[in-house]
C-alpha cells in the first residue's frame, strides 16, 4: 500500500534572507527568498533592520510559497522553522510564526538545525543530481561557520573539525571589504579571481591542530600587506585588483582542502560535500572537482539554489524529523547557538 505524501511548510529566517518552502516528500515545490538590500549600505547586517524586513516580508513570502506550490494550508502535514543558529531577533520572527501557524492548524511543529540543513540540502531530489550514501565529510563554510562534518545518517552527524576563530565566509567578505568592493563582498571576490594570477601574492596560512581552521590571521596578514603596499603605491589594489583576489581566494581554498583532505584520509572516507553561501565560490567547487579528479574521490556539489540560506534545505530536514516523530511543543525557543 502506498504511503500518504508528506507536504511541510518551512520556513528559514536565520540572518537577512526571509525564505519560505513547501516540500512534498524529497521534492521542492517552491522555494522563495526575500533578499534585504538595505544592509549595503551599511557594508554588513544590521541585526535590528534584519528582524524589522522580515516581519514585514514573512506573511508574504508564506503566501507565495504555498500558491506556487499550488498547496492550501489545509492540506500541511506540518510546519518546520529554522530555531538556530543565527541572528537572534531574525530567528525570533521566524520562531513566533511558525510557532503560531503549526498552533492555528493543529499540526505537528518542527524545529531545525540551520546547519544540518545546508548538510541535507544534498538529499533534496534533483534528476540530475546523485546524493551522498554514508558516511560521507562535509565541509560546510558560510559567513558564520567553518566546519568539517562526518555524516553517518540523515540525522546522525559529527563536527569533527570547526574554526576556532572567524569562518571563512567572513574572511572573503573583510578581504573584500579591504579591496573596497561593496557588501556582500566574497561573489565580487570570486569574479575578480577568475581573471588574476593566483601566484602573485602570498599571505598567511595560520597553523591549527586536528581539522580545525583558523582565518583571523590571515586577514591580518591581507591588512598589513596592503597597508604597506599602499604606501608606496596608493593605486597598488586598483592595479593588482585581480590578482589580489585570485591570491587570496586561492589561499582560503587551501586552508580549507588541505584540512578536508586530511580529514578525508584519516577516516577513509572517499565522499566529500560542501555546503553553505562559500560552497557557491568557484574556486572551491574547482577544488572539489580536482580532488576527484586526481584523487579518485566522488564528490557533492550543491545547485546554487541552496548554497545560501533557503527554506528548502530546512524542509528536507524536516522531512526526516517528521519520518522520526521529531517534534518541538508550543515551548520551545530560537536560540543563537545551536550546535550540531
Amino acid at each position: 500500500m502506498r504511503q500518504k505524501d508528506t507536504l511541510i511548510l518551512a520556513i528559514e529566517s536565520s540572518c537577512d534572507d526571509t525564505s519560505a518552502a513547501v516540500i512534498k516528500n524529497t521534492t521542492v515545490l517552491s522555494n522563495l527568498i526575500a533578499r534585504q538590500v538595505i544592509h549595503e549600505q551599511y557594508g554588513g547586517v544590521v541585526p535590528e533592520l534584519a528582524s524589522r524586513a522580515h516581519q514585514i516580508n514573512i506573511v508574504p513570502v508564506v503566501d507565495q510559497a504555498l500558491k506556487k506550490a499550488e498547496v492550501t494550508k489545509e492540506q500541511l502535514d506540518a510546519i518546520a522553522f529554522t530555531r538556530g543558529p543565527g541572528l537572534m531577533g531574525s530567528l525570533v520572527v521566524g520562531t513566533s510564526f511558525a510557532k503560531a501557524f503549526a498552533m492555528s492548524l493543529g499540526i505537528p511543529l518542527i524545529a531545525v538545525n540551520h546547519m544540518v540543513g545546508h548538510v541535507l540540502a544534498h538529499f533534496i531530489d534533483d534528476e540530475n543530481k546523485p546524493k551522498p550514501t554514508f558516511p560521507f565529510l562535509c565541509l560546510t563554510v558560510s559567513g558564520g561557520h567553518t566546519q568539517i562534518v562526518l555524516v553517518k545518517d540523515h540525522l546522525e552527524m559529527e563536527v569533527i573539525g570547526s574554526t576556532i576563530d572567524d569562518a571563512a565566509g567572513e574572511a572573503f567578505d573583510k578581504a573584500a571589504k579591504l579591496l573596497g568592493f561593496p557588501y556582500p563582498g566574497g561573489p565580487f571576490v570570486d569574479k575578480f579571481a577568475q581573471g588574476g594570477n593566483a601566484s602573485a601574492f602570498s599571505f598567511a596560512k595560520p597553523s591549527t591542530k586536528g581539522y580545525d581552521f583558523s582565518f583571523s590571521g590571515l586577514k591580518t596578514s591581507i591588512l598589513y600587506f596592503l597597508q604597506k603596499q599602499q604606501q608606496l603605491d596608493p593605486d597598488f589594489i586598483e592595479k593588482n585588483k585581480a590578482d589580489l583576489c585570485a591570491s587570496i581566494q586561492e589561499t582560503v581554498i587551501g586552508i580549507l582542502m588541505k584540512k578536508l583532505l586530511k580529514a578525508a584520509q584519516d577516516y577513509g572516507i572517499n565522499q566529500l560535500a560542501i555546503a553553505g553561501g562559500v560552497s557557491a565560490n568557484s574556486g572551491l567547487r574547482n577544488a572539489l572537482l580536482n580532488l576527484e579528479k586526481e584523487k579518485g574521490f566522488q564528490v557533492f556539489i550543491p545547485k546554487f539554489d541552496y548554497c545560501t540560506d533557503n527554506a528548502a534545505m530546512i524542509a528536507i530536514t524536516a522531512k526526516y524529523m517528521f519520518e522520526k516523530g521529531i517534534f518541538a511543543d508550543q515551548q520551545v525557543a530560537a536560540t543563537a547557538r545551536f550546535s550540531i
